[in-house]
């Protein structure tokens, strides 16, 4: 029998589409953001999309309720968790978005839940108090770090599931055996069909030609390469294409160098290029909103090859032998680390 699945904070549809890939029934998703929704809507018609800030006392529509729900999904807020918002501010409003996700438990009593966010939502210190209250409402949780690189997906992207299953917490989810990491050259079209123009251009920022100029020095001649465009990188600022592509953000992060005749060429990734980077399938449309509008939505999403593998490690018959049953919440957090 399909599993009706129920996604908050859905955004474009990352979550969703995993969980339909992974054979369940999308009933509903809500989103605050218009332009998230009417995209989730296009690519699931047959899906209640509410467009609506989730808060303290949201709770499902009466037609969420009667088509009953089996599996909820949500997504909220990362920014506010996130090193990618730096030294400013965190607003704990933003953070508490998670709690949203009680009443529709209460209301729907799902068989499964599975929460999604950065991996630093572990230092929040609200996050122990929401898995004991998940554990009172009777879900055994599982948290678990997985890496969309280990499940074929073009992209380093490390993100922090809570697995939860009434009764008793679910194993882990096993890692793909057999699957090979995939490279950003995968993904990326080293023709001419986009645009580009050359790199040495005047007022081009000195930061954007330092980093090229690294990757110019330490690979082949006229060999391709990324970049850091924008935002701050750790490793250099540009990395090669052998390798997955480092975590998309919610701007036009990655810009890529190519060659004519000797002369280097800088163009941005584009839309097409990033979906793939998320492993979102190639029919998936995104037509509402602006380019910008997309590489948000992208960079916000969830990889559904990675929820694809949870939904059906969560739904599948339980087996034995579980290391979380009886862990406290505090031991969770460091064993997560060793999965």
């Amino acid at each position: 029998m399909p599993i009706h699945t129920l996604d908050l904070f859905c955004g474009a549809g990352g979550s969703s589409q995993g969980a339909v890939q992974a054979g369940a029934v999308l009933v509903g998703a809500i989103d605050a953001w218009d332009l998230a929704t009417a995209t989730i809507k296009s690519n699931h018609p047959n899906a209640a999309v509410f467009t609506q800030r989730l808060g303290p006392r949201s709770r499902p529509d009466e037609s969420l309720v009667k088509r009953g729900v089996q599996l909820l999904l949500a997504s909220p807020e990362c920014t506010n968790h996130s090193v990618a918002k730096g030294s400013a501010p965190r607003s704990e409003e933003s953070r508490r978005s998670a709690n949203y996700i009680f009443n529709y438990i209460q209301d729907l009593d799902p068989k499964w839940v599975v929460l999604e966010n950065v991996v630093q939502m572990r230092d929040w210190h609200g996050y122990d108090p929401l898995i004991e209250r998940l554990e009172k409402m009777g879900y055994g949780v599982t948290p678990q770090v997985l890496d969309s690189a280990e499940f074929g997906v073009p992209q380093t992207r490390r993100r922090l599931f809570l697995l939860c299953r009434r009764g008793s917490a679910p194993e882990p989810v096993p890692l793909p055996k057999g699957v090979a990491k995939k490279a950003a050259r995968s993904f990326i079209d080293l023709g001419t069909k986009w645009p580009s123009r050359i790199l040495y251009l005047p007022g081009r920022a000195k930061a954007t030609l330092a980093r090229a100029e690294r990757a110019i020095v330490e690979t082949k001649a006229e060999e391709p390469f990324l970049i850091v465009y924008y935002g701050s990188d750790g490793s250099g600022g540009w990395q090669t294409l052998d390798r997955p592509i480092r975590t998309l953000t919610t701007l036009d992060r990655f810009g890529l160098v190519t060659w004519r005749k000797g002369t280097p060429f800088l163009r941005m990734l584009q839309v097409e290029e990033l979906k793939a980077a998320m492993g979102f399938p190639a029919t998936y449309r995104f037509e509402h909103g602006t380019r910008r509008d997309h590489v948000k939505m992208l960079g916000n999403g969830v990889c559904p090859p990675v929820m694809e593998a949870i939904v059906r490690h969560l739904t599948a018959p339980p087996s034995t032998g579980n290391p979380f049953i009886g862990i406290r919440p505090r031991d969770k957090r460091q064993i997560v680390e060793i999965l």
